[in-house]
Parts: C-alpha cells; structure tokens; sequence
C-alpha cells in the first residue's frame, strides 16, 4: 500500500499526542483506571524506535528511507520538545539499539555517551536523523531503563529503555504505514497486597 508523507505525519502525530496524554484523559487499561499512570512531566524520557523499512511495508533493514524519518519526526519531536521532556531515538540492532539523546539529557541522567556515528544501515534512518536534528547529540549505549514512556514502530524492542512497570497503551492510533505501533507508559510497582493503598 501507497503512502504520502503527509499520511505518515498525521498518523505519527496522531500516534505521539495519544502517547503522552495517556492518563490524562480517562483512558482504562484491563480495567484499571489510569491514574495508576503518573502524567509525564518536564524531563521525563520518551523513548521511540522505528524501522522506516517496516512504516513502508518491507522487512525491517532493507529499505531505511530518510524522508520517511524526517516526516515522522518532524512530528514527534516537537511534541515532546512543547512538553519540555527529552526524546531518546533507538538505533537498529546493528549499533545494540543505543539510542541517541541530547546531551543535556545524558548528562542529567548519568549516561555514559559512546563513539560511534549511526549510518542508514548502521543505526538506520531514525537514528541518522536525530543526529541532524538534535541541538547536540550523543549516543549512549544503556539508558538505565529509564524512559517513562516508549513508542515502537515497526517492532523494534524499546523495552529494554524502560523504567518498570511498563504498562501497554491500547491505542486507537496503532499504525504508521504499514508498521504496528505499539506504545507503553510506566507506573511505579503496586506492591502490599490486598490490604495496601495506592
């Protein structure tokens, strides 16, 4: 199937704003009402992956296209950069999925950056184009499992870049192109039993 690159950023935008809003607009998960979910706030980490290959229809690493990650973040980014949080862009398996950050946010964290330049088929398009597009990039090889919420494109596994407990976010936008989009929010461990509260 055929997609214009505007289908793409308003599927991707689509997509992003459910993201972040999740919690704060009375969505339910197994029908648990999603306050468990403590809103995203100002420094907070969203992680995305995305297989340009997979959005176009076609096995993940044989067709990383660079306009497809363009339109794609020239939606997401901005929405996270309005909120005031960081975006962390997953690399492809090839670079063990680091993922590139600003380093404003690796050095508020404690990340440990590392030496290597994501290519189109050595970290993939995605990655290639936070590096043009951040204020100062880097790439770190670990986040420490702390994004609070993640967005995978493509079936690219963000879960590693997850603070616990990650929670599916059953979105009503679940596709960009023709790649699955599946999305998760983190909540703090529920823990005590049937005599504690929340």
């Amino acid at each position: 199937m055929e997609f214009t690159l505007e289908q793409l950023r308003k599927q991707a935008r689509a997509a992003i704003t459910e993201l972040v809003n999740y919690g704060e607009v009375g969505l339910e998960y197994a029908g648990t009402v999603s306050h468990n979910i403590p809103p995203l706030k100002a420094g907070d980490i969203v992680v995305v992956g995305c297989s340009t290959s997979r959005v176009l229809g076609y096995h993940m690493g044989t067709h990383s296209t660079e306009d497809v990650a363009r339109a794609i973040m020239d939606e997401i980014l901005p929405v996270v950069k309005s909120r005031g949080m960081f975006l962390a862009c997953q690399c492809c398996e090839h670079l063990n999925r680091a993922v590139v950050v600003e380093r404003a946010c690796m050095e508020r964290f404690g990340f440990e950056e590392v030496c290597v330049k994501p290519r189109l088929h050595a970290g993939g398009a995605w990655s290639v184009r936070a590096t043009e597009v951040f204020e100062d990039p880097v790439v770190v090889e670990d986040i420490r499992a702390m994004a609070r919420a993640g967005m995978d494109i493509g079936g690219v596994l963000i879960g590693m870049h997850l603070r616990r407990v990650a929670v599916p976010v059953h979105a009503e936008h679940d596709r960009i192109g023709e790649a699955n989009v599946t999305m998760a929010r983190v909540r703090p461990k529920l823990i005590g039993g049937a005599r504690a509260e929340y």
